[in-house]
């Protein structure tokens, strides 16, 4: 277990906090529509090994649900061959082999989804099935309105930083509209958390809609509660100026619409002259619905490759009579498309967009054992300029999913990474889907408690309507 803690872990006996709505409500939810997936390629299907084999998984989907939603004993992982099985093993047992709703919530959920994938693994037929696939296609899919309008920006932006010549206005001003666009970027990039499918597990097309575009950020911008943007920019600004930029790492979460701005993070930081190469770090088994695989990032790219026939086109649960109420693409929509496409794929190609998946981050261990757990990739993110950790479980980890004091200092908070000299540059960009937030001012946690007031609860930090941009050097 983390130590050195002032306060304990969130736990899904809590009945007050998000851990015990997650346990009963969302969680059968999503095991319930692996299911459906599992079933549904089984009757796709006339391999009898496969469905032999998908039937099995149903019954173990469900024997796993049964488990949790009766409170039973979590029983140790059977070993699929993973090097982080034993691990998780051993937490168990530490744990003192809890029963569902008695355990830690970061672990048991973890723990859920590690799980499942056993299901999976131990297959002869199943062994790279991402149950998750469709959901996040789909998903996706119903993003297509913010993707193109995103598109169109990026385009004009990068297009304007690799051909424009030297800028017109005094060096103070010029300097004030590349930070102006700096936060924009930041911001597009912390707003696309919005739409996740572990937590949000009835999100409609229209909800999606909702969430994403111009003007949701803009409806949003007052409610991110901590907000250093601008300590970032000053210092990748004097790292470029003094011919020091170098590597910047991004701990991906969502696929999809999120990973979509992701990568349009990346190409400007890369356009702009603030990094020389951008890692990305996916997820190597599926994970919390809609975390991103390395497969996801090429299924984006080709996605991009011929965007008529994936976003015009029904397939994997996009209906037709949904894809009837939007125009087909114009012109100008392909071309900026077919842009990022190329320019990502360029990217990729010439070695500056990297992938870097490493088991560590589905582990149950928070980001405080990083150290200790995964001492090889913990000397390599020291190598990074900036490591921006994506989403609320990253935050979580980060924060060891602790019941916090709010006005605790981030730096505190994120125990080895936050002490000084860590070697880690630390930017949070996390909108808020669960209990534990630091850095609020006095009085902020109660003011917002009374805005959603249920006793004892704080459920303005369940929502994702409230954000932070945390930052913590490192390096100093």
């Amino acid at each position: 277990m983390d130590t050195g803690l002032t306060a304990g872990p969130y736990r899904i006996s809590d009945k007050n906090s998000f851990a015990y709505v997650s346990a009963r409500d969302r969680w059968p939810v999503i095991l319930t529509r692996a299911v459906d997936d599992v079933f549904k390629h089984v009757g796709d299907s006339e391999d009898s090994i496969y469905i032999e084999e998908g039937r099995k998984i149903i019954t173990q989907i469900a024997q796993l649900k049964f488990e949790l939603q009766h409170d039973r004993l979590i029983t140790p992982l059977e070993d699929d061959e993973g090097d982080d099985i034993k691990g998780y093993n051993e937490e168990l047992e530490k744990l003192g082999n809890p029963k569902w709703f008695d355990a830690p919530w970061l672990f048991a959920e973890c723990y859920l989804y590690r799980r499942l994938h056993t299901f999976f693994a131990n297959s002869k037929t199943w062994k790279t099935h991402d149950v998750f696939h469709v959901q996040k296609t789909v998903a996706f899919r119903s993003s297509r309105a913010a993707v193109l309008e995103l598109a169109s920006q990026y385009r004009q932006i990068i297009s304007s930083l690799k051909n424009s010549n030297q800028p017109t206005g005094t060096e103070g001003a010029i300097e004030e509209r590349e930070k102006e666009l700096f936060a924009d970027m930041c911001e597009i990039c912390l707003w696309g958390n919005a739409t996740d499918l572990s937590l949000f597990t009835s999100l409609t097309h229209a909800d999606i809609q909702q969430l994403q575009g111009k003007n949701a950020r803009d409806a949003a911008r007052g409610n991110i509660l901590h907000r250093q943007v601008d300590e970032v920019y000053d210092l990748l600004k004097k790292q470029r100026d003094e011919g020091k930029a170098g590597r910047i790492d991004i701990v991906l979460d969502n696929s999809g619409f999120e990973l979509f701005v992701d990568l349009i993070l990346g190409g400007y930081l890369l356009a702009a002259g603030f990094a020389t190469e951008i890692i990305f770090h996916p997820k190597s088994l599926p994970w919390f619905v809609s975390d991103v695989l390395p497969g996801d990032f090429t299924s984006l790219i080709n996605a991009l490759r011929d965007p008529v026939s994936y976003f015009d086109s029904p397939r994997d649960g996009y209906s037709t009579d949904r894809r009837k109420q939007e125009a087909p693409l114009s012109g100008p929509q392909e071309s900026d498309l077919k842009f990022l496409f190329s320019e990502w794929s360029e990217l990729h190609a010439e070695g500056k967009f990297l992938l870097r998946p490493n088991r560590f981050w589905t582990t149950a261990a928070s980001y405080w054992r990083l150290p200790s757990v995964a001492p090889q990739l913990f000397e390599d993110l020291k190598q990074s300029e900036l490591v921006i950790f994506k989403g609320d479980l990253n935050y979580r980890k980060l924060t060891a999913d602790t019941a916090w004091e709010p006005t605790t200092i981030f730096s505190k908070a994120i125990g080895e990474l936050g002490k000084l000299g860590s070697g880690v540059r630390v930017l949070a960009l996390r909108t808020c889907k669960a209990d534990v937030v630091v850095g609020l001012s006095d009085g902020k946690d109660a003011e917002l408690r009374r805005r959603d007031f249920e006793e004892g609860k704080r459920k303005w930090a369940w929502t994702g309507k409230w954000a932070v941009i945390q930052f913590w050097d490192g390096k100093l």
